[in-house]
């Protein structure tokens, strides 16, 4: 029995962190599983994932310990290998991916089912503000470099608006991820 791969992303301030912390705590006891992201960064701000050093996760890199990898804005992520396992055994599993590496994802798991989680541009320019990451210049950078992205034909994208509360998204959220769960 395969299992479902189920992929979020959308631009940063979307919210997809917020989001997939509200669903998690939503979700438990359904057979949904919500895989850990690796990243060259600290952990903290609110995102949940396992922080690495850079040699660290190149080490992992070179072991083939991730399913997934990719770099975006001079970091690196991935997804461990566990996911294939998941998979395997028929699980339903989210990952918090980028838009950027969508094709490699589908490349390797074909029938990934995707949400694409946006808010309006004031609202991500306001978030990415308050998380204080980045200088305001890279803020503004980051956001005139937002591009659409398209996606290849015959792959099923469901939008998540997270303009509004943190409540509404989430709610249309996890109605989707127990729908996909139990449609297997």
């Amino acid at each position: 029995m395969a299992g479902r791969l189920i992929y979020v992303m959308g631009p940063s301030g979307a919210g997809k962190d917020s989001l997939l912390a509200f669903a998690r705590t939503r979700l438990i006891g359904e057979p949904i599983l919500f895989a850990h992201r690796y990243i060259t960064r600290p952990s903290g701000n609110g995102e949940a994932h396992v922080a690495l050093s850079v040699e660290e996760f190149a080490v992992r890199s070179v072991l083939g310990l991730f399913a997934l990898e990719w770099s975006s804005h001079s970091l690196r992520y991935g997804i461990g290998i566990e996911l294939d396992g998941w998979l395997a055994r028929g699980c339903t599993v989210v990952v918090n991916g980028s838009r950027q590496h969508l094709p490699h994802t589908l490349a390797r798991y074909p029938h990934t089912e995707v949400v694409h989680v946006d808010a309006a541009p004031h609202i991500l320019e306001a978030r990415l503000g308050a998380r204080a990451r980045e200088s305001a210049e890279q803020v503004a950078a980051r956001l005139a470099r937002r591009a659409p992205f398209s996606l290849p034909d015959g792959v099923r994208c469901t939008t998540i608006d997270n303009s509004g509360t943190l409540e509404d998204a989430g709610q249309v959220l996890v109605k989707f991820l127990k729908a996909e769960a139990h449609a297997q």
